[in-house]
């Protein structure tokens, strides 16, 4: 069955365009994302593995992450943890090949410390946590699938999914990305070490002006008292509202950890910068898309495509390719303001192949004349939509880097 291509005008106003508009983004040490982290870690790792000792990545999809919060009591110039956080990895890889055992087990248990210790900075990562591998192996009739969906060239969809991705980011959503990341950044967190990772943030923009809800644990260690908390919580506050303020390009309020209440029981401190390290508990694909960001005005789709092998599985494959066809389309078709894309995958065909691409623009300037307009670019825009489509064969490589998250 060939592939259905659909190419349309975008239906709606963009979310930019209407009087509300609402987005969110789990920061760098949220127990959501923590999740997202390890499971997309503990695969890169995993397919390294497999790429060294027998030269491909073998089928495994690690998706599966549950972080059960522990206890703690934190304090003015310090505090314990008194109940460790627990992780558990759960999921699917090959565990034998060859003849050769694969150290599944000790490779999720190594690889998630060693991201703990890289990213969260008031965690001791061997005595506050406890990981517990789940992983099986992989199902006789999937690994056979993923061997013969290699065999012919092109890599085969080892499962059906959606993928869904847009472009460009508009205002809300470059100020709530840029107000978390300008707190958990290295520079911050080596100018202000009372920033805790854990942070999330809520943007709203009404008309034309934007306004977040920022929760931001403080570390007990580097705070004095009451007034300090003060203090430095405001100085956190300037510090994410003007990062918000200059990607945004619009005016912003900023309010900090709202909860807060007058007394040292009642304000959002910790011993780890966590939010995990006393109760609250995360899950893989309940935080943020692919691109980084919660956006319900948007269309998104639930899977989560961290901890999906980066060869076969079309959960993570058509997410990424979905935003960047729709960005391409913004950036190389002349005319083209907005985008946004759908690419469904159907099991055992092609992933270059979808079942359906469907492709929604929207052009600058009067509206008139968009039918025209997508008419005459429907062949630059497929150029972009087959392009994109045959580069997803060697995707892999990018992703055993590790260098671009799906959080």
């Amino acid at each position: 069955e060939t592939m259905r291509t659909g190419i349309g005008l975008l239906p709606r106003p963009s979310p930019s365009m209407l009087p509300f508009e609402v987005a969110e983004r789990k920061g760098l040490g949220h127990p959501d994302t923590i999740c997202d982290a390890l499971a997309e870690n503990l695969s890169t790792a995993l397919s390294r593995f497999y790429l060294e000792r027998f030269g491909a990545i073998l089928h495994h999809n690690v998706d599966k992450a549950l972080l059960c919060g522990g206890a703690a009591r934190p304090a003015f110039g310090g505090g314990e943890v008194t109940e460790p956080i627990e992780i558990y990895l759960a999921g699917r890889a090959t565990r034998a090949f060859r003849g050769v055992q694969v150290p599944v087990d000790e490779i999720a248990v190594e690889e998630s410390r060693a991201w703990l210790r890289r990213n969260l900075s008031h965690l001791d990562a061997q005595r506050h946590v406890r990981l517990i591998p789940r992983i099986r192996p992989t199902s006789c009739d999937l690994a056979d699938l993923y061997v013969r969906a290699q065999e012919g060239g092109i890599p085969r969809a080892n499962d059906t999914s959606v993928g869904t991705g847009y472009a460009p980011l508009d205002a809300l959503e470059r100020a709530v990305l840029a107000a978390e990341r300008a707190l958990t950044s290295a520079d911050a967190r080596a100018a202000q070490p009372e920033i805790g990772e854990d942070v999330k943030v809520r943007g709203v923009r009404v008309r034309d002006s934007l306004s977040i809800t920022l929760a931001c644990a403080l570390v007990g260690a580097h705070v004095a008292g009451m007034a300090d908390y003060a203090a430095k919580k405001a100085r956190i506050a300037r510090r994410a509202q003007d990062a918000a303020c200059a990607a945004g390009g619009l005016a912003c309020a900023l309010d900090i950890n709202t909860a807060d209440g007058d007394s040292p029981r009642s304000i959002y401190l910790t011993v780890t910068g966590l939010s995990a390290e006393a109760g609250d508990d995360g899950q893989v694909g309940r935080g943020n898309r692919a691109n980084g960001l919660i956006t319900p005005c948007r269309p998104m789709s639930l899977e989560a495509a961290a901890g999906k092998n980066p060869v076969t599985h079309a959960g993570k494959l058509y997410n990424i390719a979905a935003g960047r066809i729709a960005r391409a389309l913004c950036e190389e078709v002349p005319g083209i303001e907005e985008a946004c894309c759908h690419l469904v995958s159907r099991i055992g065909h092609p992933i270059t192949e979808p079942q359906i691409a469907d492709l929604k623009v929207r052009f600058a300037g009067d509206a008139s004349g968009e039918a025209a307009a997508l008419l005459a670019l429907e062949p630059a825009i497929m150029k972009v939509l087959h392009s994109q489509l045959a580069a997803l064969p060697g995707l892999w490589r990018e992703r055993v880097t590790g260098v671009s998250p799906l959080w």
